[in-house]
């Protein structure tokens, strides 16, 4: 039987669509008159997005920042990391999938259904990289997951931390992952971008990098990550994550930096909670927010994207998942908020985190795709921006994930005419 959705809002269309969906695909979309063999679902003129996306996450890592041994007491990216390289022997397999599983239902609920996990390799055991492996085909069903092969503790730094990024790649990780700021010398973390590119042409795979994610404005990993991967042919499938240096970076070296980034295809992944925490601790005042040129790069159509990152761990306490909480944070810890960038905000939870783990061409509310969408609790993008608007319903292959029920308020207060 064929579903079709009706009184569906869809973004730059003023008036109510249908979506007709047939074997879990996009059949039609536009005005279509309802057929007695027809299922018909009232949206109620909510508005209708393609699925949210986290393109960055941890999930080996999450519910550990109890831990024995794992709290993180100056806040910092490197205790975070001395902290995780201290207790990640303690867990087991099936604790990392419990865990793992625990944190894919809070973003599935909160309307992700693509996510993008790196997972430690420097551990000589690989159970985590097997944990989530598993998961990875469990929850094909309900949430696409794309894997980084990733050494926490560096290519270098850590011994034979090459060979356990590639054994990853062999396993069957999707991504390249690097660390290159976290190498015990310039040189070595410039050999880990090299040794990055070298494997990602190797295995035919993506490349995601841990990349300048420090307050230092002399950390300059992303030029030659774009420069060598441009020369490659390689930068649309290449993501530099945090890149937070060039919030610090002089205006002179970016306006140079960004000629080449606008040749390239690569894309950048934004943390905005995890690094408005992590970053700025040496700081007093003026105290920076840490957060890479977010803004800049997109006013200059380079493709940007937010992220979780953490959901407490070691680097970060909080986190739930959220994608909207993410993107409120983002948007006004970035200074994105004039009336267009705030119609478009969604963008950045949205195709642009599909556009960055290359599920442009499967991806989106078009013909032929898969029927996947969330339903959106408000009548247009700033309403659902403003009032940080929950997910009513998240729809795969044409079957629904979960629907709730809004919120009902009882009160006696007469309101204001």
């Amino acid at each position: 039987m064929k579903t079709l959705f009706i009184n569906v809002r869809l973004k730059d269309i003023k008036d109510l669509q249908s979506i007709l969906v047939s074997d879990g695909k996009f059949e039609r979309i536009g005005k279509i008159e309802v057929q007695e063999d027809y299922n018909v679902i009232d949206l109620k003129g909510n508005l209708v997005v393609p699925p949210y996306v986290d393109p960055h996450i941890h999930l080996d890592y999450v519910f550990t920042a109890k831990a024995e041994g794992a709290t993180n007491k100056t806040g910092t990216l490197f205790e975070g990391i001395q902290r995780w390289s201290e207790t990640k022997s303690k867990f087991t397999k099936e604790n990392i999938k419990y865990r793992a599983k625990k944190a894919i239902k809070k973003e599935v609920l909160a309307g992700v259904q693509y996510i993008r996990t790196h997972v430690d390799v420097t551990n000589k055991n690989f159970e985590a990289l097997e944990a989530i492996l598993e998961l990875k085909e469990e929850l094909k069903d309900i949430v696409t997951i794309q894997i980084v092969s990733f050494p926490q503790e560096g290519m270098y730094a850590y011994k034979n931390g090459v060979e356990l990024v590639e054994e990853g790649l062999k396993m069957g990780a999707d991504c390249v992952g690097a660390i290159p700021h976290f190498e015990y010398a310039k040189e070595f973390g410039e050999k880990s971008i090299h040794k990055a590119v070298e494997l990602a042409l190797k295995y035919d795979r993506l490349i995601d990098v841990h990349c300048d994610e420090t307050d230092d404005e002399q950390s300059r990993y992303v030029e030659l990550l774009a420069a060598l991967t441009y020369m490659e042919g390689i930068d649309k499938k290449t993501t530099a994550s945090h890149t937070c240096s060039l919030g610090s970076a002089n205006n002179a070296y970016v306006f140079r930096l960004m000629n080449l980034l606008c040749k390239t295809k690569m894309n950048f992944i934004s943390c905005p909670t995890e690094n408005i925490y992590l970053q700025g601790r040496q700081d007093t005042y003026p105290k920076r927010r840490g957060l890479t040129r977010v803004k800049e790069l997109n006013d200059n159509h380079i493709n940007v994207c937010f992220a979780q990152d953490s959901i407490s761990d070691p680097w970060y306490p909080l986190g739930n998942g959220n994608m909207m909480n993410i993107l409120d944070h983002g948007i006004h810890i970035c200074q994105m908020m004039s009336f267009g960038e705030i119609d478009n905000a969604l963008d950045l939870i949205t195709i642009n985190g599909a556009k960055t783990m290359n599920l442009d061409d499967v991806y989106g509310i078009e013909i032929g795709n898969d029927a996947n969408f969330i339903v959106i609790n408000a009548k247009s993008e700033f309403e659902a921006i403003c009032e940080r608007a929950g997910v009513l319903a998240s729809i795969r292959n044409g079957k629904y994930l979960f629907d709730k029920i809004p919120e009902k308020v009882n009160t006696d207060i007469e309101l204001l005419s």
